[in-house]
């Protein structure tokens, strides 16, 4: 039997002592037309058991052929891991017997996978960057789905929905490099992030199309030898998966910590109780009887295949963060938000190659109206002002044409009658005063009206200069050119 201790709040002292090892099987659907060895339609939903046919079924006499969109797929996945793709891979049988595989067996790769010797980089505690191997990258076929709930009979019998069956798939194995359940995160998002850039996938946990596995076992810090390892199994969204993994590495050292033997066996993670159950003992490679495919030749990825494949690979999310801090003198977290989504960036650098300054770009379509679309609840492909209306404003903005708070006007106008910014502007048509004789009359006006702040100026309160700048704002209402304004301001006090 499995255990099923509760964590308790462990001590930092007892915590300290030991040192946790994770590994991450990740299992990502591929976004092909159709499954991995047939002609049926590889799409979410439809009515149980009409997606399947006697291939994805294994009915006798039914022979697989492998799906060259797949193989694609899989070579740039694993490219954009950096992982080597293999000239020759083997398929192979994978022997075990649940309801929902039919065939009883899952087409898949053991000893000669795809690819091999990856890895992700992800931020380090306290800075840097830590590298996270990755062993191999492998396709395989996915299985059918158990339903165990939603019918009146649900409590004593499960529903089997054999559309999933043969939809490809490929696993992404780990090293057991990860050391925290924060750095498991930081990976998991990273790889899914290049998986979105590339296409691969659409990465939908929701749907099933990206699934997580996690190993997690402890050892003593400075032990020779790992510990005994937990697969915490089918855990449906990152931070669930954050959570599964300090809950076990907390219930395993209170297990050894208690004289106890940590089992190897598989767990289900319970998010409403926050805690892992014992599943069942976990299988090792030698029980599922792996043998060649006798039905499906080697896969053979030679050098020009392997080219043509890789002309569609995009530039990738982290090469892509540190050019646009070069090119475009972004922040490292401004980048990092614009190249979080591959069509975001895209649309971003369409906007920015055609403005003054993208940098003015990336600071209003983050600062003013990403803010605005969130709190109405509406998409960037929904918004009022479209990208060249916010490149028109990040213009006018760099000219000294308008001022911070007169954009800020005009974009409450646009959000309220649903109007695009330069409609709005070629209206209202604020003006701004940069007419450095009529800024210069209004700061004497000021600047006669207030003798006890210029004596503080004088006497080395410079900060008092905004009181200044504030008060012919006021009198200019607003329409001042604030960047001549304030050079103005320090000007005329300097001279008084």
């Amino acid at each position: 039997m499995g255990q099923m201790a509760t964590a308790t709040l462990l001590s930092p002292e007892v915590l300290a002592k030991y040192q946790p090892v994770i590994g991450l099987e990740v299992h990502v659907q591929l976004l092909t037309r159709t499954k991995a060895f047939c002609g049926c339609i590889n799409q979410y939903g439809g009515d149980p058991n009409t997606h399947c046919c006697p291939v994805c079924l294994g009915l006798p006499g039914a022979l697989p052929v492998l799906n060259r969109h797949a193989v694609e797929l899989a070579v740039l996945a694993s490219t954009a891991i950096n992982c080597t793709v293999n000239e020759e891979s083997v398929f192979a049988r994978k022997n075990y017997f649940y309801p929902d595989s039919p065939k009883g067996y899952q087409i898949s790769q053991f000893d000669k996978p795809l690819a091999e010797g990856g890895y992700i980089d992800v931020p380090a505690e306290g800075g840097g960057v830590r590298r996270i191997g990755i062993t191999r990258l492998h396709m395989e076929e996915d299985a059918g789905k158990s339903i165990h709930d939603g019918f009146a009979d649900s409590a004593t019998r499960t529903y089997i929905d054999l559309n999933r069956c043969g939809t490809p798939l490929v696993e992404i194995v780990s090293e057991p490099d990860i050391r925290t359940a924060d750095e498991a995160y930081e990976y998991l998002t990273r790889l899914k992030e290049i998986l979105l850039y590339t296409g691969v996938s659409d990465c939908n946990m929701e749907e099933g199309s990206l699934r997580c596995d996690a190993n997690v076992s402890v050892m003593l810090k400075g032990a020779a030898e790992y510990g005994t390892k937990a697969e915490v199994k089918n855990v449906n969204s990152f931070r669930f998966i954050r959570e599964a993994i300090k809950y076990e590495i907390e219930r395993q050292i209170e297990v050894v910590e208690g004289g106890g033997r940590v089992v190897q066996e598989s767990r289900l993670y319970n998010s409403a109780e926050g805690r892992t159950y014992s599943m069942r003992s976990k299988e090792a490679a030698h029980d599922y009887r792996y043998f060649p495919e006798p039905d499906l030749p080697s896969l053979h990825v030679d050098a020009a295949w392997k080219k043509a494949i890789l002309r569609d690979l995009p530039e990738l999310p982290e090469p892509r963060r540190k050019r646009l801090q070069e090119q475009y003198g972004l922040t490292e977290q401004d980048a990092a938000t614009i190249t979080a989504d591959r069509t975001f960036a895209d649309t971003f650098e369409a906007a920015a190659k055609t403005a003054k300054s993208a940098k003015r770009v990336a600071n209003l379509l983050l600062g003013e109206l990403i803010g605005r679309l969130n709190t109405a609840g509406l998409s960037l492909d929904q918004s009022p002002v479209s990208m060249p209306g916010l490149v028109k404003a990040a213009d006018l903005l760099e000219e000294g044409k308008l001022s911070s708070k007169q954009l800020k006007g005009l974009f409450d106008i646009a959000f309220e009658k649903s109007e695009d910014f330069a409609a709005v502007y070629e209206r209202e048509k604020p003006q701004q005063i940069s007419d450095t004789g009529a800024i210069e009359t209004m700061i004497d006006e000021v600047i006669a009206a207030n003798p006890k702040q210029v004596e503080q100026f004088k006497g080395g309160k410079t900060t008092v200069a905004a009181f200044f700048v504030g008060q012919v704002m006021k009198l200019s209402k607003g329409q001042a050119n604030p960047a001549l304004l304030n050079e103005l301001v320090v000007k005329k006090l300097s001279a008084a």
